[in-house]
Protein backbone atom coordinates (compact mmCIF):
# COMPACT_ATOMS: atom_id res chain seq x y z
CA UNK A 1 0.00 0.00 0.00
CA UNK A 2 3.04 2.39 0.47
CA UNK A 3 2.95 3.20 -3.45
CA UNK A 4 -0.42 4.37 -3.28
CA UNK A 5 0.43 6.56 -0.53
CA UNK A 6 3.52 7.92 -2.24
CA UNK A 7 2.00 8.52 -5.59
CA UNK A 8 -2.06 9.61 -4.07
CA UNK A 9 0.59 12.75 -2.14
CA UNK A 10 2.82 13.58 -5.01
CA UNK A 11 0.88 16.05 -7.96
CA UNK A 12 -2.36 14.63 -7.80
CA UNK A 13 -3.56 16.08 -4.20
CA UNK A 14 -6.69 15.05 -2.95
CA UNK A 15 -8.78 14.34 -5.34
CA UNK A 16 -7.15 11.18 -6.90
CA UNK A 17 -5.65 8.06 -6.31
CA UNK A 18 -3.22 6.61 -8.41
CA UNK A 19 -4.69 4.43 -11.14
CA UNK A 20 -5.68 1.90 -8.95
CA UNK A 21 -8.06 -0.12 -11.83
CA UNK A 22 -6.94 -3.30 -14.32
CA UNK A 23 -4.66 -4.50 -10.94
CA UNK A 24 -4.76 -7.78 -8.66
CA UNK A 25 -6.35 -5.87 -5.78
CA UNK A 26 -8.44 -7.88 -3.45
CA UNK A 27 -9.40 -5.06 -0.96
CA UNK A 28 -9.82 -1.48 -0.75
CA UNK A 29 -7.09 0.86 1.07
CA UNK A 30 -9.68 2.29 3.21
CA UNK A 31 -7.54 3.50 6.07
CA UNK A 32 -5.69 5.61 3.15
CA UNK A 33 -8.76 6.58 1.70
CA UNK A 34 -10.16 8.10 4.92
CA UNK A 35 -7.07 10.73 4.22
CA UNK A 36 -8.86 11.82 1.05
CA UNK A 37 -12.00 13.10 2.02
CA UNK A 38 -12.14 15.51 -1.50
CA UNK A 39 -11.77 12.26 -3.82
CA UNK A 40 -14.51 12.49 -6.22
CA UNK A 41 -13.84 9.44 -8.42
CA UNK A 42 -12.87 6.08 -7.43
CA UNK A 43 -12.06 3.93 -10.27
CA UNK A 44 -11.46 0.22 -9.09
CA UNK A 45 -11.97 -1.56 -12.28
CA UNK A 46 -11.07 -5.06 -13.14
CA UNK A 47 -9.26 -6.30 -9.74
CA UNK A 48 -9.96 -9.34 -7.55
CA UNK A 49 -12.06 -6.88 -4.47
CA UNK A 50 -14.76 -9.26 -3.00
CA UNK A 51 -17.44 -7.82 -1.06
CA UNK A 52 -15.54 -8.83 2.75
CA UNK A 53 -12.89 -6.21 0.88
CA UNK A 54 -14.83 -3.51 0.18
CA UNK A 55 -15.94 -2.40 3.87
CA UNK A 56 -18.89 0.01 4.70
CA UNK A 57 -16.79 2.11 6.62
CA UNK A 58 -14.48 3.00 3.82
CA UNK A 59 -17.08 5.47 2.16
CA UNK A 60 -17.65 7.46 5.45
CA UNK A 61 -15.37 9.99 4.59
CA UNK A 62 -15.74 10.11 1.06
CA UNK A 63 -18.18 12.70 1.38
CA UNK A 64 -17.77 14.55 -1.96
CA UNK A 65 -16.96 11.33 -4.08
CA UNK A 66 -19.12 11.43 -6.83
CA UNK A 67 -17.98 8.74 -9.29
CA UNK A 68 -17.14 4.89 -7.71
CA UNK A 69 -16.65 2.15 -10.74
CA UNK A 70 -16.20 -1.38 -9.68
CA UNK A 71 -17.07 -3.17 -12.10
CA UNK A 72 -15.39 -6.47 -13.11
CA UNK A 73 -14.37 -7.48 -9.64
CA UNK A 74 -15.61 -10.08 -7.04
CA UNK A 75 -18.11 -8.73 -5.40
CA UNK A 76 -21.15 -11.34 -4.06
CA UNK A 77 -23.39 -8.13 -2.23
CA UNK A 78 -23.62 -4.42 -3.35
CA UNK A 79 -21.67 -2.42 -0.41
CA UNK A 80 -25.07 -1.43 2.34
CA UNK A 81 -23.83 2.36 2.58
CA UNK A 82 -22.40 4.49 -0.39
CA UNK A 83 -21.99 8.58 -0.25
CA UNK A 84 -24.81 10.83 -0.54
CA UNK A 85 -23.14 12.74 -3.12
CA UNK A 86 -22.57 10.12 -6.07
CA UNK A 87 -23.66 10.47 -9.49
CA UNK A 88 -22.75 7.78 -11.27
CA UNK A 89 -22.18 4.12 -9.64
CA UNK A 90 -21.06 1.12 -11.92
CA UNK A 91 -21.18 -2.04 -10.05
CA UNK A 92 -21.62 -4.16 -13.52
CA UNK A 93 -19.66 -7.67 -13.92
CA UNK A 94 -19.57 -9.15 -10.63
CA UNK A 95 -21.60 -11.92 -8.94
CA UNK A 96 -23.85 -8.73 -6.81
CA UNK A 97 -27.13 -11.26 -5.49
CA UNK A 98 -28.16 -8.43 -3.54
CA UNK A 99 -28.21 -4.60 -3.01
CA UNK A 100 -29.73 -2.67 -0.07
CA UNK A 101 -31.88 0.71 0.50
CA UNK A 102 -28.70 3.06 0.88
CA UNK A 103 -26.87 1.36 -1.72
CA UNK A 104 -28.74 3.54 -3.86
CA UNK A 105 -31.25 5.24 -2.03
CA UNK A 106 -31.28 8.65 -1.01
CA UNK A 107 -29.06 10.00 -3.24
CA UNK A 108 -30.22 13.21 -4.63
CA UNK A 109 -27.65 13.60 -7.34
CA UNK A 110 -27.44 9.86 -9.01
CA UNK A 111 -27.80 10.04 -12.38
CA UNK A 112 -26.78 6.56 -13.50
CA UNK A 113 -26.56 3.05 -12.53
CA UNK A 114 -25.06 0.41 -14.04
CA UNK A 115 -25.78 -3.57 -12.56
CA UNK A 116 -25.49 -5.21 -15.26
CA UNK A 117 -23.80 -8.40 -16.01
CA UNK A 118 -23.88 -10.30 -12.00
CA UNK A 119 -26.62 -12.35 -10.42
CA UNK A 120 -29.27 -10.45 -9.36
CA UNK A 121 -32.97 -11.88 -8.62
CA UNK A 122 -35.75 -9.92 -7.58
CA UNK A 123 -35.38 -11.15 -3.77
CA UNK A 124 -32.31 -9.33 -4.06
CA UNK A 125 -33.93 -6.04 -5.17
CA UNK A 126 -35.45 -4.09 -2.13
CA UNK A 127 -38.82 -2.26 -3.13
CA UNK A 128 -37.04 1.23 -2.02
CA UNK A 129 -33.80 0.74 -3.47
CA UNK A 130 -34.07 4.14 -5.46
CA UNK A 131 -36.05 6.16 -2.60
CA UNK A 132 -34.68 9.35 -2.35
CA UNK A 133 -32.77 8.72 -5.72
CA UNK A 134 -35.42 11.06 -7.71
CA UNK A 135 -33.22 12.03 -10.69
CA UNK A 136 -31.64 8.65 -12.14
CA UNK A 137 -32.01 8.89 -15.69
CA UNK A 138 -30.23 5.51 -16.51
CA UNK A 139 -30.15 1.82 -15.40
CA UNK A 140 -28.66 -1.24 -16.18
CA UNK A 141 -29.82 -4.79 -15.03
CA UNK A 142 -29.20 -6.65 -18.20
CA UNK A 143 -27.79 -9.78 -17.90
CA UNK A 144 -29.23 -10.95 -14.02
CA UNK A 145 -31.61 -13.50 -13.11
CA UNK A 146 -35.02 -10.93 -12.70
CA UNK A 147 -38.06 -13.19 -13.47
CA UNK A 148 -40.47 -9.82 -13.41
CA UNK A 149 -40.12 -6.45 -14.24
CA UNK A 150 -39.00 -4.38 -10.75
CA UNK A 151 -41.26 -2.04 -9.00
CA UNK A 152 -40.41 1.13 -7.64
CA UNK A 153 -38.03 2.27 -10.77
CA UNK A 154 -37.02 5.94 -10.39
CA UNK A 155 -39.97 8.05 -12.09
CA UNK A 156 -37.08 9.76 -13.66
CA UNK A 157 -35.35 6.90 -15.84
CA UNK A 158 -34.84 7.69 -19.14
CA UNK A 159 -32.90 4.60 -20.63
CA UNK A 160 -33.89 1.19 -18.56
CA UNK A 161 -31.81 -2.34 -19.37
CA UNK A 162 -34.01 -5.22 -18.50
CA UNK A 163 -32.37 -7.56 -21.66
CA UNK A 164 -30.79 -11.26 -20.34
CA UNK A 165 -33.02 -11.57 -17.41
CA UNK A 166 -35.73 -14.54 -16.99
CA UNK A 167 -38.75 -11.81 -17.18
CA UNK A 168 -41.76 -13.46 -18.09
CA UNK A 169 -44.32 -10.58 -16.41
CA UNK A 170 -44.78 -6.99 -16.56
CA UNK A 171 -46.44 -6.51 -13.43
CA UNK A 172 -49.81 -4.07 -13.63
CA UNK A 173 -48.51 -0.55 -13.36
CA UNK A 174 -45.19 -1.78 -13.03
CA UNK A 175 -44.00 1.43 -15.48
CA UNK A 176 -46.92 4.16 -15.19
CA UNK A 177 -44.50 6.80 -13.36
CA UNK A 178 -41.57 6.58 -15.71
CA UNK A 179 -43.10 9.40 -17.93
CA UNK A 180 -39.40 10.51 -18.78
CA UNK A 181 -38.70 6.79 -20.15
CA UNK A 182 -37.17 7.06 -23.55
CA UNK A 183 -35.26 3.39 -24.21
CA UNK A 184 -36.92 0.23 -23.07
CA UNK A 185 -34.82 -3.05 -23.50
CA UNK A 186 -36.75 -6.36 -22.82
CA UNK A 187 -35.10 -8.36 -25.36
CA UNK A 188 -34.13 -11.91 -24.93
CA UNK A 189 -36.17 -12.82 -22.15
CA UNK A 190 -39.37 -14.93 -21.62
CA UNK A 191 -41.88 -12.49 -22.03
CA UNK A 192 -45.72 -13.94 -23.15
CA UNK A 193 -48.85 -12.07 -23.99
CA UNK A 194 -49.98 -12.84 -20.43
CA UNK A 195 -46.82 -11.14 -19.09
CA UNK A 196 -48.30 -7.65 -21.10
CA UNK A 197 -51.72 -5.76 -20.56
CA UNK A 198 -52.94 -3.05 -22.44
CA UNK A 199 -51.96 -0.60 -19.90
CA UNK A 200 -47.79 -2.06 -20.00
CA UNK A 201 -46.78 0.70 -21.81
CA UNK A 202 -49.31 3.10 -22.68
CA UNK A 203 -48.16 5.87 -19.91
CA UNK A 204 -44.99 6.06 -21.33
CA UNK A 205 -45.79 9.14 -23.16
CA UNK A 206 -41.60 9.76 -24.02
CA UNK A 207 -41.21 6.03 -25.23
CA UNK A 208 -39.15 5.81 -28.75
CA UNK A 209 -37.42 2.95 -28.73
CA UNK A 210 -38.41 -0.84 -27.68
CA UNK A 211 -36.37 -4.16 -28.28
CA UNK A 212 -39.09 -6.89 -27.09
CA UNK A 213 -37.11 -9.30 -29.63
CA UNK A 214 -36.61 -12.77 -28.82
CA UNK A 215 -39.22 -13.62 -26.34
CA UNK A 216 -42.65 -15.74 -26.53
CA UNK A 217 -44.86 -13.03 -27.82
CA UNK A 218 -47.54 -13.95 -29.58
CA UNK A 219 -49.34 -11.00 -30.85
CA UNK A 220 -48.06 -7.05 -31.10
CA UNK A 221 -48.40 -5.63 -27.32
CA UNK A 222 -51.42 -3.48 -27.04
CA UNK A 223 -51.19 0.05 -25.65
CA UNK A 224 -48.57 1.08 -27.47
CA UNK A 225 -47.47 4.65 -27.16
CA UNK A 226 -48.04 7.38 -30.28
CA UNK A 227 -44.09 8.61 -29.24
CA UNK A 228 -42.64 5.23 -30.37
CA UNK A 229 -40.61 5.15 -33.22
CA UNK A 230 -38.58 1.70 -33.16
CA UNK A 231 -40.14 -1.23 -32.07
CA UNK A 232 -38.53 -4.63 -32.16
CA UNK A 233 -40.58 -7.77 -32.10
CA UNK A 234 -37.94 -10.10 -33.93
CA UNK A 235 -37.39 -13.62 -32.94
CA UNK A 236 -40.62 -14.18 -31.40
CA UNK A 237 -43.85 -16.13 -32.58
CA UNK A 238 -46.16 -13.75 -33.51
CA UNK A 239 -48.67 -15.17 -36.48
CA UNK A 240 -50.72 -12.17 -37.23
CA UNK A 241 -50.08 -8.52 -37.49
CA UNK A 242 -53.62 -6.38 -36.00
CA UNK A 243 -54.37 -2.91 -36.92
CA UNK A 244 -55.86 -2.12 -33.91
CA UNK A 245 -52.89 -2.89 -32.11
CA UNK A 246 -50.74 -0.31 -34.16
CA UNK A 247 -54.00 2.60 -34.18
CA UNK A 248 -52.09 4.65 -31.16
CA UNK A 249 -48.18 4.09 -32.71
CA UNK A 250 -49.02 6.41 -35.28
CA UNK A 251 -45.37 7.56 -34.87
CA UNK A 252 -43.58 4.75 -35.80
CA UNK A 253 -40.54 4.48 -38.36
CA UNK A 254 -38.84 1.46 -37.86
CA UNK A 255 -40.63 -1.73 -37.44
CA UNK A 256 -38.45 -5.00 -37.36
CA UNK A 257 -40.37 -8.57 -37.41
CA UNK A 258 -37.81 -10.64 -38.79
CA UNK A 259 -38.43 -14.30 -37.94
CA UNK A 260 -41.43 -14.76 -36.39
CA UNK A 261 -44.92 -17.31 -38.07
CA UNK A 262 -46.10 -14.67 -40.13
CA UNK A 263 -47.48 -16.83 -42.85
CA UNK A 264 -50.15 -16.05 -45.45
CA UNK A 265 -52.95 -14.00 -43.05
CA UNK A 266 -49.79 -12.68 -41.09
CA UNK A 267 -50.34 -9.07 -42.90
CA UNK A 268 -53.58 -8.28 -43.92
CA UNK A 269 -54.46 -6.33 -46.24
CA UNK A 270 -54.13 -2.35 -44.71
CA UNK A 271 -52.38 -3.96 -41.67
CA UNK A 272 -49.73 -1.19 -41.12
CA UNK A 273 -52.11 1.54 -42.66
CA UNK A 274 -52.03 3.33 -39.65
CA UNK A 275 -48.23 3.44 -39.48
CA UNK A 276 -48.37 6.70 -41.73
CA UNK A 277 -44.70 7.60 -41.29
CA UNK A 278 -43.27 4.18 -41.74
CA UNK A 279 -39.97 4.30 -42.84
CA UNK A 280 -38.22 0.68 -42.43
CA UNK A 281 -40.16 -2.92 -42.21
CA UNK A 282 -37.87 -5.69 -41.69
CA UNK A 283 -40.30 -9.02 -42.19
CA UNK A 284 -37.75 -11.23 -43.62
CA UNK A 285 -37.51 -15.03 -41.97
CA UNK A 286 -41.28 -15.76 -42.02
CA UNK A 287 -43.63 -17.74 -43.71
CA UNK A 288 -45.15 -14.81 -46.78
CA UNK A 289 -46.28 -15.88 -50.17
CA UNK A 290 -47.33 -12.36 -51.06
CA UNK A 291 -45.40 -9.01 -50.79
CA UNK A 292 -47.59 -7.55 -48.43
CA UNK A 293 -50.26 -5.30 -49.41
CA UNK A 294 -51.53 -1.74 -49.11
CA UNK A 295 -48.10 -1.22 -47.15
CA UNK A 296 -47.55 2.60 -46.18
CA UNK A 297 -47.36 5.07 -48.88
CA UNK A 298 -44.09 6.91 -47.06
CA UNK A 299 -42.22 3.31 -46.28
CA UNK A 300 -38.65 3.75 -47.61
CA UNK A 301 -37.13 0.44 -47.11
CA UNK A 302 -38.87 -2.71 -46.86
CA UNK A 303 -36.77 -6.06 -45.99
CA UNK A 304 -38.11 -9.60 -46.39
CA UNK A 305 -35.46 -12.13 -47.67
CA UNK A 306 -36.34 -15.87 -46.74
CA UNK A 307 -40.09 -15.72 -47.03
CA UNK A 308 -41.81 -17.96 -49.51
CA UNK A 309 -43.07 -15.12 -52.11
CA UNK A 310 -43.43 -16.91 -55.31
CA UNK A 311 -45.23 -14.06 -57.60
CA UNK A 312 -45.00 -10.37 -57.89
CA UNK A 313 -48.15 -9.14 -59.45
CA UNK A 314 -48.41 -5.55 -61.06
CA UNK A 315 -50.06 -4.00 -58.13
CA UNK A 316 -48.16 -5.27 -55.13
CA UNK A 317 -46.00 -2.59 -55.31
CA UNK A 318 -47.97 0.59 -56.07
CA UNK A 319 -48.86 1.42 -52.65
CA UNK A 320 -45.22 2.64 -52.01
CA UNK A 321 -43.78 4.69 -54.89
CA UNK A 322 -40.95 6.10 -52.58
CA UNK A 323 -39.27 2.58 -51.64
CA UNK A 324 -35.49 3.05 -51.47
CA UNK A 325 -34.57 -0.34 -50.94
CA UNK A 326 -36.49 -3.52 -51.44
CA UNK A 327 -35.03 -7.08 -50.81
CA UNK A 328 -36.75 -10.03 -52.05
CA UNK A 329 -33.72 -12.10 -51.58
CA UNK A 330 -34.05 -16.32 -51.14
CA UNK A 331 -37.66 -16.03 -51.67
CA UNK A 332 -39.71 -18.70 -54.96
CA UNK A 333 -39.16 -16.27 -57.76
CA UNK A 334 -40.23 -17.66 -60.79
CA UNK A 335 -39.59 -15.46 -64.00
CA UNK A 336 -42.76 -16.06 -65.54
CA UNK A 337 -44.89 -15.18 -62.26
CA UNK A 338 -42.68 -11.22 -62.17
CA UNK A 339 -45.52 -9.06 -63.92
CA UNK A 340 -43.73 -6.70 -66.17
CA UNK A 341 -45.17 -3.85 -64.37
CA UNK A 342 -44.08 -5.04 -61.50
CA UNK A 343 -41.69 -2.35 -60.57
CA UNK A 344 -43.35 0.16 -62.11
CA UNK A 345 -44.04 2.90 -59.34
CA UNK A 346 -40.74 2.52 -58.05
CA UNK A 347 -39.23 5.49 -59.07
CA UNK A 348 -36.75 5.82 -56.61
CA UNK A 349 -36.19 3.01 -55.67
CA UNK A 350 -31.92 2.77 -55.39
CA UNK A 351 -31.19 -1.08 -54.45
CA UNK A 352 -33.22 -3.86 -55.51
CA UNK A 353 -31.80 -7.69 -54.03
CA UNK A 354 -33.15 -10.74 -55.90
CA UNK A 355 -30.69 -13.06 -54.96
CA UNK A 356 -31.01 -16.34 -54.07
CA UNK A 357 -34.53 -17.06 -56.10
CA UNK A 358 -35.18 -19.11 -59.28
CA UNK A 359 -35.31 -16.05 -62.14
CA UNK A 360 -34.03 -17.81 -65.57
CA UNK A 361 -33.58 -14.16 -66.94
CA UNK A 362 -33.60 -10.61 -66.03
CA UNK A 363 -36.81 -9.04 -64.61
CA UNK A 364 -38.27 -6.62 -67.46
CA UNK A 365 -39.32 -3.15 -66.70
CA UNK A 366 -36.61 -2.47 -64.02
CA UNK A 367 -36.57 1.12 -62.01
CA UNK A 368 -33.95 3.59 -63.88
CA UNK A 369 -33.22 5.03 -60.90
CA UNK A 370 -31.12 1.75 -59.39
CA UNK A 371 -27.63 1.87 -57.86
CA UNK A 372 -27.64 -1.87 -56.68
CA UNK A 373 -28.88 -4.70 -58.77
CA UNK A 374 -28.07 -8.06 -56.97
CA UNK A 375 -29.29 -11.10 -58.76
CA UNK A 376 -26.29 -13.72 -57.41
CA UNK A 377 -27.75 -17.23 -57.03
CA UNK A 378 -30.63 -17.47 -59.55
CA UNK A 379 -30.97 -19.51 -62.55
CA UNK A 380 -29.99 -16.82 -65.35
CA UNK A 381 -28.42 -18.32 -68.77
CA UNK A 382 -29.19 -15.21 -70.48
CA UNK A 383 -28.60 -11.72 -70.60
CA UNK A 384 -30.06 -9.41 -73.01
CA UNK A 385 -29.87 -5.78 -73.55
CA UNK A 386 -33.63 -4.85 -73.31
CA UNK A 387 -33.88 -5.70 -69.16
CA UNK A 388 -31.18 -3.26 -68.75
CA UNK A 389 -32.02 -0.70 -71.01
CA UNK A 390 -31.63 3.16 -69.32
CA UNK A 391 -29.96 1.92 -66.23
CA UNK A 392 -27.77 4.50 -66.61
CA UNK A 393 -27.22 5.22 -62.54
CA UNK A 394 -26.63 1.84 -61.86
CA UNK A 395 -23.10 1.51 -60.32
CA UNK A 396 -22.79 -2.27 -58.66
CA UNK A 397 -24.35 -5.47 -60.43
CA UNK A 398 -23.99 -9.12 -59.13
CA UNK A 399 -24.68 -11.64 -61.38
CA UNK A 400 -22.20 -14.64 -59.35
CA UNK A 401 -23.68 -17.87 -58.88
CA UNK A 402 -25.38 -18.34 -62.21
CA UNK A 403 -25.10 -20.44 -65.33
CA UNK A 404 -24.28 -17.16 -67.91
CA UNK A 405 -22.02 -18.09 -70.83
CA UNK A 406 -20.26 -15.79 -72.85
CA UNK A 407 -22.36 -17.14 -76.20
CA UNK A 408 -25.94 -16.35 -74.05
CA UNK A 409 -24.59 -13.03 -73.34
CA UNK A 410 -26.55 -10.89 -75.84
CA UNK A 411 -24.52 -8.14 -78.53
CA UNK A 412 -25.29 -4.52 -76.47
CA UNK A 413 -26.29 -5.70 -73.08
CA UNK A 414 -23.67 -3.47 -71.20
CA UNK A 415 -23.85 -0.18 -73.48
CA UNK A 416 -26.22 1.37 -71.06
CA UNK A 417 -24.33 0.80 -67.92
CA UNK A 418 -22.88 4.41 -67.93
CA UNK A 419 -22.21 4.46 -64.23
CA UNK A 420 -21.29 0.52 -63.69
CA UNK A 421 -18.15 0.33 -61.30
CA UNK A 422 -18.65 -3.19 -59.68
CA UNK A 423 -19.48 -5.96 -62.03
CA UNK A 424 -19.81 -9.76 -60.74
CA UNK A 425 -19.68 -12.16 -62.82
CA UNK A 426 -17.84 -14.78 -60.47
CA UNK A 427 -19.26 -18.52 -60.43
CA UNK A 428 -20.65 -18.93 -64.01
CA UNK A 429 -19.71 -20.84 -67.22
CA UNK A 430 -17.76 -17.92 -68.64
CA UNK A 431 -15.04 -19.38 -71.27
CA UNK A 432 -13.66 -15.81 -71.71
CA UNK A 433 -13.26 -12.42 -70.65
CA UNK A 434 -16.86 -10.93 -71.78
CA UNK A 435 -16.37 -8.64 -74.39
CA UNK A 436 -17.23 -4.62 -74.45
CA UNK A 437 -17.80 -4.08 -70.61
CA UNK A 438 -18.89 -0.95 -69.75
CA UNK A 439 -15.79 2.35 -69.54
CA UNK A 440 -16.81 3.28 -66.10
CA UNK A 441 -15.66 -0.55 -64.50
CA UNK A 442 -13.18 -0.03 -61.88
CA UNK A 443 -13.75 -3.37 -59.68
CA UNK A 444 -14.42 -6.68 -62.26
CA UNK A 445 -14.67 -10.18 -60.37
CA UNK A 446 -14.33 -13.36 -62.94
CA UNK A 447 -13.60 -15.89 -60.41
CA UNK A 448 -14.67 -19.53 -60.65
CA UNK A 449 -15.19 -19.65 -64.01
CA UNK A 450 -13.91 -21.72 -67.46
CA UNK A 451 -11.65 -18.82 -68.23
CA UNK A 452 -8.52 -20.16 -69.97
CA UNK A 453 -6.96 -16.96 -72.41
CA UNK A 454 -6.89 -13.74 -71.38
CA UNK A 455 -6.37 -12.00 -75.22
CA UNK A 456 -4.41 -8.61 -75.70
CA UNK A 457 -7.64 -6.51 -76.50
CA UNK A 458 -9.77 -8.13 -73.40
CA UNK A 459 -9.96 -4.92 -71.53
CA UNK A 460 -9.75 -1.90 -74.34
CA UNK A 461 -13.36 -1.27 -72.92
CA UNK A 462 -12.48 -0.52 -69.06
CA UNK A 463 -9.50 1.64 -69.03
CA UNK A 464 -10.67 2.52 -65.35
CA UNK A 465 -10.51 -0.88 -64.03
CA UNK A 466 -8.69 -0.85 -60.91
CA UNK A 467 -8.85 -4.34 -59.23
CA UNK A 468 -9.74 -7.80 -61.28
CA UNK A 469 -10.00 -11.14 -59.65
CA UNK A 470 -9.25 -13.92 -62.09
CA UNK A 471 -9.02 -16.72 -59.25
CA UNK A 472 -10.01 -20.69 -59.71
CA UNK A 473 -10.43 -20.06 -63.40
CA UNK A 474 -8.25 -22.62 -65.89
CA UNK A 475 -5.59 -20.45 -66.42
CA UNK A 476 -1.78 -21.50 -67.86
CA UNK A 477 1.44 -20.02 -67.26
CA UNK A 478 1.34 -18.11 -70.38
CA UNK A 479 -2.70 -17.54 -70.68
CA UNK A 480 -2.85 -13.96 -70.02
CA UNK A 481 -1.44 -12.04 -72.96
CA UNK A 482 1.59 -9.53 -72.38
CA UNK A 483 -0.34 -6.36 -73.55
CA UNK A 484 -3.49 -7.39 -71.63
CA UNK A 485 -3.15 -4.47 -69.44
CA UNK A 486 -1.45 -2.27 -71.43
CA UNK A 487 -3.68 1.28 -70.71
CA UNK A 488 -5.13 0.12 -67.24
CA UNK A 489 -3.21 3.08 -65.22
CA UNK A 490 -5.57 2.45 -62.48
CA UNK A 491 -4.79 -1.36 -61.82
CA UNK A 492 -4.07 -2.43 -58.24
CA UNK A 493 -4.96 -5.90 -58.07
CA UNK A 494 -5.00 -9.05 -59.86
CA UNK A 495 -5.68 -12.05 -58.14
CA UNK A 496 -5.13 -15.25 -60.38
CA UNK A 497 -4.99 -17.77 -57.45
CA UNK A 498 -5.94 -21.42 -57.53
CA UNK A 499 -5.35 -21.81 -61.49
CA UNK A 500 -3.51 -24.55 -63.19
CA UNK A 501 -0.73 -22.96 -62.81
CA UNK A 502 1.27 -19.97 -61.52
CA UNK A 503 0.19 -17.35 -63.95
CA UNK A 504 2.57 -14.79 -65.44
CA UNK A 505 1.01 -11.50 -65.45
CA UNK A 506 2.99 -8.53 -67.24
CA UNK A 507 2.08 -5.17 -65.66
CA UNK A 508 2.14 -1.91 -67.63
CA UNK A 509 5.13 -0.10 -67.20
CA UNK A 510 3.69 2.88 -67.85
CA UNK A 511 1.46 2.75 -64.32
CA UNK A 512 1.88 5.00 -61.89
CA UNK A 513 1.93 2.51 -59.05
CA UNK A 514 3.21 -1.35 -58.84
CA UNK A 515 -0.10 -2.83 -58.78
CA UNK A 516 -0.05 -6.11 -56.82
CA UNK A 517 -0.21 -9.30 -58.72
CA UNK A 518 -1.26 -12.08 -56.76
CA UNK A 519 -0.66 -15.82 -57.53
CA UNK A 520 -0.02 -18.88 -55.64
Amino acid sequence: MGGWEDSGHRGRGANALPAPQNNQLQELPYNELSRLSSLRTLNLHNNLISSEGLPDEAFESLTQLQHIYVAHNKLSVAPQFLPRSLRVADLAANQVTEIFPLTFGEKPALRSVYLHNNQLSNAGLPPDAFHGSEAVTTLSLSNNQLSYLPPSLPPSLERLHLQNNLISKVPRGALSRQTHLRELYLQHNQLTDSGLDATTFSKLHCLEYLDLSHNHLAAVPAGLPHTLAVLHLGRNRIRQVEAARLHRAQGLRYLLLQHNQLGTAGLPTGALRPLRVLHTLHIYGNRLERVPLALPRRLRSLVLPHNRVAMLGARDLTSTPGLAELNLAYNRLVSARVHHRAFRRLRALRSLDLAGNQLTQLPPGLPTSLHTLRLQRNQLRALEPEPLAGLDQLQELSLAHNRLRVGDIGPGTWHELQALQVLDLSHNELSFVPPDLPETLEELRLQSNRISHVGPEAFLSTPSLRALFLRANRLHMTSIAPEAFLGLPHLRVVDTTDNLEQVLVQLPPTAPRQPRAWGP
